[in-house]
């Protein structure tokens, strides 16, 4: 048997170096990819398996990439619309009002026949109605502790914050019914919902705040009728039918609310389902409301496009300066009543108490003000350039002690945030 020979080596080592290598790097590349080991040829023979994996799983990677974009986009639009709806839920008053407004100079033709129909009377007794309906009893047994408090609430609002109005029609300004509109609404009695509802945000006495808001305006049809025809006959020397305005007030506002009450009391499951769903029917009370200046911008819309707009804005400012005197006034009485009741003992000194008299004695109401405006019969000047002002104003004090209440939390977290620590 022959031995086998040296030459058969380099048969046995050519499988080891391939003779045409497509990735073999050569020499002037390998300081580009110095520390890559090179593999050999049956490596290299499954190379173009792995590139072409490689590739899939790359463009498996774009289409990830591509719906992990869609979701995201499905998300931000998502969040972008909840973050809408609650902004909407929250200010629901302010956009309603404002809606109001614009829609009734937009498109007057609606607004002015639901005027001509006296849609406002309907949606007004609508409000009360509601307000009898949400009314659960207990409002005037869960003040009785701080009827102090209540008396002095019930004081500032009907009998105290009305002199102001003869401080306002001293102002020199025209339209003389933007003045005028002013020191209407400073003799109104507290707001319907919005009071309640900051009072209730910032924990402050609830109970209080719906019961200074029931009697005040219960009692307001008695006062409101006394001081438009004090203050304004001796102003305008114009007659004002505080006969008709009584009655029309009994009509429009008692009644709606007791026959809502009685309906409440009569239907357990209403009661129960309007309890549950407080907010619907706040909301609801909130769209009636704004009906009522989308009307009245409806039918005065040619006078108010010939007001200047500086005059409209010197307007809003006198609101705003109105509400922030009756809030340092009330600040200034509650502080003062605290003093004289037992100091720190007194009801006027608790925290909740105190918010919730600061709240409803220096907010006014804008329904009260409509139903007075459209009893007047033009006796006081144009219907819509009264109630315009008062929108305004309204809106105005809503926005203010909405950041009076956010300092109030704001400050509340910072000292629970001191204590634990």
């Amino acid at each position: 048997m022959m031995k086998p020979t040296q030459s058969f080596r380099p048969t046995m080592l050519s499988g080891y170096f391939p003779r045409h290598n497509p990735y073999f790097l050569s020499n002037k590349y390998n300081g580009l990819f110095h520390g890559l080991i090179l593999v050999s040829k049956p490596t290299v023979r499954t190379l173009p398996l792995t590139i072409i994996r490689a590739t899939d799983n790359s463009n498996q990677g774009n289409s990830d990439a591509s719906n992990h974009k869609k979701v995201t986009i499905k998300a931000n639009v998502s969040n972008l619309t909840k973050a809408l709806l609650n902004f909407t839920m929250t200010n629901f008053l302010p956009i309603a009002l404002i809606s109001g407004v614009v829609l009734g100079f937009a498109n007057p033709t609606l607004g002015c026949l639901a005027h001509k129909y006296s849609l406002s009377k309907f949606s007004t007794s609508g409000i009360f109605f509601i307000s009898g309906l949400k009314l659960q009893g207990g409002e005037f047994r869960a003040v009785s502790e701080a009827w102090p408090a209540g008396i002095f609430g019930l004081a500032s609002i009907l009998l105290l914050s009305p002199f102001f109005s003869s401080l306002i029609l001293q102002v020199n300004l025209a339209p003389r019914e933007f003045v005028t509109g002013l020191a209407i609404f400073s003799c109104m009695p507290t707001t319907l919902s919005s009071g309640v509802a900051l009072t209730q945000l910032v924990d402050g006495n609830s109970a209080l705040a719906l019961a200074l808001t029931v009697m005040s305006n219960l009692l307001g049809i008695l006062t409101v009728p006394f001081w438009i025809s004090k203050v304004f006959t001796d102003d305008f020397g114009v007659p004002i039918p505080t006969r008709e305005l009584f009655w029309s007030l009994i009509l429009t506002l008692l009644i709606p609310l007791i026959l809502g009450k009685v309906v409440r009391s009569m239907l357990k499951g209403l009661a129960t389902f309007i309890d549950q769903n407080q907010r619907i029917f706040s909301m609801l009370s909130t769209i009636l409301l704004s009906l009522t200046p989308w009307m009245q911008v409806s039918k005065s819309r040619p006078l108010l496009l010939m007001v200047k707009p500086q005059v409209f804005i010197l307007a809003i400012g006198m609101g705003i300066l109105v509400h922030l005197t009756l809030l340092g006034f009330n600040t200034v009485a509650i502080k003062s009543m605290s003093s004289g009741f037992c100091g720190s003992k007194s009801v006027f000194s608790k925290k909740e108490n105190f918010r919730a008299l600061l709240i409803l004695c220096s907010q006014k109401a804008l329904l009260i003000v409509v139903a007075v405006v459209e009893q007047l019969g033009g006796a006081l000047g144009e219907s819509g350039l009264l109630v315009l002002p008062c929108v305004a104003a309204h809106i105005n004090q809503v926005i203010i002690d909405s950041l009076l209440v956010n300092f109030w939390l704001q400050k509340d977290r910072s000292y629970s945030k001191k204590f634990e620590a």
